[in-house]
């Protein structure tokens, strides 16, 4: 397959941002660029969304994860009108 180059415009301070978060996810600019333009001609348009979490995000996780860990800490329902009726108490 032949390459090719491509040049765009960006402004600098974007530039150096973008840079930042491909890295934190693994990838270069290139990759990130290659990736999207990939998923963009398979899925014929906009095909996904990449983000980090923010950190409340990230500590409702890590929060589920220590449930699963231990259920007998939490309370748990047998149906929704169960956790509704003890919400309205």
């Amino acid at each position: 397959m032949a390459m090719t180059n491509i040049n765009i415009r960006i402004d600098a301070d974007k530039k150096l941002k973008a840079q930042e978060l491909f890295s934190s996810l693994g990838l270069d600019m290139t990759t990130a660029i290659n990736l999207f333009i990939q998923q963009s001609l398979e899925f014929n348009g906009i095909p996904f969304t990449i983000r980090k979490y923010n950190a409340e995000t990230e500590a409702a996780f890590a929060e589920v994860e220590e449930m699963k860990k231990h259920p007998e800490l939490y309370k748990s329902y047998s149906s929704a009108d169960e956790l509704f009726e003890d919400l309205n108490k």
